[in-house]
């Protein structure tokens, strides 16, 4: 069949053509990767020419006698890919440096630790730094803020706006589009962009995972999905642990493919529990040790001294790593020699 039946712009069809790809079962075998590189078009247009392919043809298994499996790539795609991740600025540069540049886009990242130690803080400040223009460092998206504890607080959210807003017009006073950029980076413009959902039960909490990628795919501009937290319904809830164990296998499994088929960064924040190893009690992040290998990466926020510390627990790529992090008026900073401890949630 032709590309001509596709529902795509007549641009991309022209793109296409000029490219070679004259037939649909020559664009079910491409990865929207390599698709993106040929076109020079962003990899979520490519994405969607890809699944408006596969859906035309009735890809699902075997394609013109060549075995076709969705999302499959190669060892070199990967590296290719990894090396074009995009990543959201904590707001503290030794933070982002043990991540490798900030939160990653395409992984799932598990953030715990204890009460006060800054988990909505730093999913508030993400939610903010990802609108930052591209032209200015950031990735202009916008995020969704998934609360099952009631914790998001919009007066927070207006003076880490104002705070980030202040700093990216600072730092990029004499950048060509200056006065356009500032313009539109007002704080009510970025708490707009931040899509709110308040959660009140853990079927609420099932209900909008297992259905967010129909909201996704009307706002493909979301490059951050947080959950505060992960945890606080499964833990109040649920009585049988081996279901409670089943569903979030399940559900961790629609977030890191979220995660990658949309290009942006899930965050997950997690409370703490006690475990007790090596003849003693120990704190340890909540909801298990099966629940541990449900996120790509790992980082445990802790204290030492007086002093707020990032770990990095776990991660594919990155090596086990510690670094200083502050919390104050304008939100997650560098760690300054006048930062005081402040309890926040």
């Amino acid at each position: 069949m032709e590309i001509s039946i596709l529902p795509i712009s007549s641009i991309h069809k022209d793109q296409l053509i000029r490219a070679g790809y004259t037939s649909l079962e020559s664009l079910v075998v491409v990865s929207p990767y390599r698709l993106a590189q040929e076109l020079n078009i962003l990899q979520e247009e490519a994405l969607h020419i890809v699944k408006e392919a596969l859906k035309y043809s009735g890809a699902g298994g075997v394609q013109t006698g060549r075995s076709f499996f969705k999302g499959c790539q190669s060892a070199w795609e990967m590296l290719e890919e990894e090396k074009i991740l995009n990543y959201i600025s904590t707001g503290c540069e030794d933070f982002d440096d043990i991540l490798g540049g900030g939160i990653s886009c395409k992984e799932v990242t598990e953030v715990g630790g204890v009460p006060g130690i800054g988990k909505t803080q730093l999913g508030i400040q993400l939610a903010i730094n990802v609108q930052v223009p591209l032209a200015y460092g950031g990735l202009g998206g916008k995020a969704v803020y998934i609360d099952t504890e009631g914790s998001f607080m919009p007066e927070r959210a207006y003076q880490v706006a104002e705070a980030c807003i202040m700093d990216t017009l600072d730092k990029f006073a004499f950048h060509k589009d200056f006065e356009i950029c500032k313009e539109v980076m007002q704080p009510k413009f970025f708490l707009s962009n931040i899509i709110y959902f308040r959660i009140c039960s853990y079927t609420e909490q099932i209900s909008v995972i297992n259905n967010l990628h129909k909201f996704l795919e009307e706002r493909k501009d979301v490059k951050v999905v947080i959950i505060d937290s992960i945890t606080f319904h499964f833990r109040r809830d649920f009585k049988d642990m081996l279901r409670r164990t089943r569903v979030l296998a399940d559900m961790s499994q629609k977030l890191m493919k979220l995660a990658k088929g949309y290009n942006l960064a899930v965050v997950l924040l997690n409370q703490v529990t006690t475990k007790f190893t090596e003849g003693s009690y120990q704190l340890t992040l909540a909801l298990g040790d099966t629940w541990a290998h449900c996120s790509t990466s790992r980082v445990i926020l802790y204290w030492n001294g007086n002093d707020r510390y990032a770990h990095i627990e776990k991660s594919p790529s990155l090596p086990s790593a510690s670094a200083p992090f502050a919390i104050n008026g304008k939100g997650i900073r560098n760690v300054a020699s006048t930062c005081k401890r402040a309890r926040v949630t």
